[in-house]
Formats: C-alpha cells, structure tokens, sequence
C-alpha cells in the first residue's frame, strides 16, 4: 500500500522526501532506498511534465498571436488588393490607353502600401502600358494602311463612272457590278477604320435629301436588290453628318438582309416627326431571340466599341454604336410586323438642314486624305 500511496503523493505536487515522512516505510533499509529513488525519479518526470505543459501552452498561445496578427494581414492585402483592383485599376487602364505615360499615373495614383505588392502591381503597370503602346501602334498603323484603302476605294468609284459615261451598253452591266463591289469593299474599310478611331473616306460639303441618303446607303450593301424604300420626305441630312447617317443605315440595312430569308424583302420607311426624322427597318427573317436582342441592343446603343471586347467578323452594329454615340442618334429594336425584327432610327433635328435642299447641283463628294 505504501507504493501507490507515495506515487499518489508526489504526482500531486508534494516533493519526494515530504512524501517519504508521510506513509508507512518499510523495515528494510534496501527496500526504503528504493522507495526513495522511486519517488524522486516521479517527482523528476512530474517536473518534466508541467515544464512542458507550460512550454506547449506558451507555443499555443504565442502561435495563436502569430495567426491572428496573419490573418489581419491578410485581410489588409486582400483589402488593399480589392481596392486597388475596384478603384484604381480602371483609371489607370484608361490613362495608359489615352497615352500617358506609366511613372506619371503611378505617381497620381492610390498603390497598396505593402512591399511586395506594391512592386507586383507596379511590374503589372509596366507591362499593362507595353501592351497598350504596342496595340496603339498597330492600331495606328492600320489606321493609316486603311486610310490609303479608303482613298484608293474612292478613286476606284470615280473612274469607274467615268468609264461608265464613255462606253457603250456592252460594257455598261459590268461596270455598274465592278461600281457596285467597290462600294462594298468602301463600307468594308470604313467599317474597319470607323473601330479604329479613323474617319469615314468620304465627306460632303452640302446637304444631302433624305432619298439620297437612303440610296446611297442601300448602294453599298450586297443585297441592294431586295431592299424597297418608302420615303417621300424633302428633308437633308446636313453635309457634316451626310456620310456617318448613310453609314449607319448602311449597316442596318445589311444587317437586315443578312437574317432573313434571301428571296425575302427588307422595307425601308422614312416618316418626318416633331423630333427629328425616324427611319424604321424591317425584314422577316426569325424573330430574334431575347439575348441576341439584348446583345443588338448594347452593341447600337455603343455599349460594344471596343475591339477587344468583339466577337468574330460581324463588326456593324459595333460601328452603329459608334456612329449614333457620335452624332446623338437614337437606334431601337423590336418585333418586326413583318414577323421578322424592326429597328427604329431617330435622326435628332440637329442633324437636318435648315432648308430643304431643292433644285440645287449634286452635292460635291471629297475623299478624305489618306
């Protein structure tokens, strides 16, 4: 019994030689010897023990400090990332893309606080204003081989109705196909320098009757021939929005012929209203879905501008967008009565000219140099 009781003892904190006086020793001197190192080998390990408990609760509670000072630093970048990324990122993409140069919009700008951070947006910087000087440079030097297209286009249209006032009927059927392509080809490289920034290859220094608007619009699609006009306006479209209106109808009126059936119609009405002119589009192809309605919807309303952000090779509703942000114009979809879809065009008053433009010469038409 003396064991267990002197084990009891020193487990519970009395030291080893207190123990020893408290129970009931043996007689024999060997066997007192060993009681005593018995209760000093426990009082050891009982040291031992607590010493580490106190070590392992002290390693707790400092990692439990680390964690927690970890995850407020965490929480601090994730928020500097955050704003960084909701704040300024935007900003500075636009002022590198307007052509300021990277050290000037880091020194204007909010930059996380943290080192290493810091230094992996600012190499991010550096190669986001790489990127947006070399798209800038290709897209100006496109530009530029467009805007010798475009001139080269013009000049092409010129002599061929030259040609086609001096030969006779034999001719006369192939030159008007060859006039015909080259106006497509034009609104093709207008389309393309139109996205690019660039300008139109055309420009007109009168103004321009709302049927002639109409025609020369409807000239320059693939499917001319299906197209009807109902127009009986005397109104002009002023000379300095003649080309960007014929454009954009141009281009809805392309856009209409190529979604519906090829032996169907596209009808083209023009009505006079206090607020300007409104050109309504028709065809009777499928009805648009809600989606491609709402991608339409974005694309006219110059939503869908950038080239980045275009998909595949259908780019005229994008350069629509383009055309009516510019000139204030109003572009609208809805179900067609033709069963097809329909697209609104409002053409505000201040692109009508004073007066109506009766009787006058033909308007000059200038190409615009390259």
């Amino acid at each position: 019994m003396a064991l267990p009781a002197l084990i009891q003892l020193v487990r519970g904190g009395v030291k080893a030689t207190d123990a020893l006086e408290r129970i009931p020793l043996p007689r024999s001197p060997r066997q007192r010897k060993l009681l005593h190192i018995l209760a000093t080998t426990v009082e050891g390990q009982e040291r031992q023990t607590v010493s580490l408990r106190t070590e392992s609760t002290r390693v707790h509670d400092e990692l439990g400090t680390e964690n927690a000072r970890l995850r407020e630093e965490l929480h601090a970048l994730t928020s500097e990332v955050e704003r960084f990324t909701r704040e300024t990122l935007p900003g500075v993409v636009t002022r590198l893309r307007e052509g300021e140069s990277v050290a000037t919009v880091q020194s204007e700008v909010y930059l996380p606080e943290q080192p290493l951070l810091r230094a992996s947006v600012e190499a991010v910087l550096r190669e986001l204003s790489l990127s947006e000087r070399r798209a800038l440079a290709a897209t100006t030097a496109s530009a530029k081989a467009l805007s010798r297209v475009q001139a080269k286009s013009v000049s092409m249209l010129a002599d061929l109705r030259n040609m086609q006032e001096r030969h006779g009927e034999e001719v006369f059927g192939d030159l008007l196909k060859l006039d015909h392509s080259t106006s497509q080809l034009g609104l093709m490289t207008d389309r393309l320098a139109l996205l690019m920034g660039g300008r139109p290859s055309r420009a007109w220094n009168r103004p321009i009757v709302m049927e002639s608007i109409l025609r020369g619009a409807v000239g320059r699609i693939a499917a001319y021939q299906r197209v009807r006009l109902h127009c009986s306006s005397s109104v002009s479209i002023s000379g300095f929005a003649a080309e960007g209106v014929m454009h954009l109808l141009a281009e809805l009126m392309d856009n209409a012929a190529n979604f519906s059936p090829p032996i169907d119609e596209v009808h083209v009405y023009v009505e006079e209203r206090g607020t300007g002119i409104v050109v309504t589009i028709e065809d009777s192809g499928l009805k648009m879905a809600d989606a491609a309605m709402r991608r339409a919807a974005d694309s006219v309303a110059g939503r869908m501008t950038d080239l980045a952000t275009l998909q595949g090779t259908r780019l005229g509703l994008a350069v629509v967008g383009r055309l009516a942000l510019k000139h204030r114009i109003s572009v609208n979809y809805r179900p067609s009565s033709r069963g097809g879809t329909g697209v609104v065009v409002l053409l505000p008053r201040h692109l009508i000219a004073q007066e109506p433009r009766e009787n006058h010469p033909a308007p000059v038409q200038r190409a615009v140099a390259s």
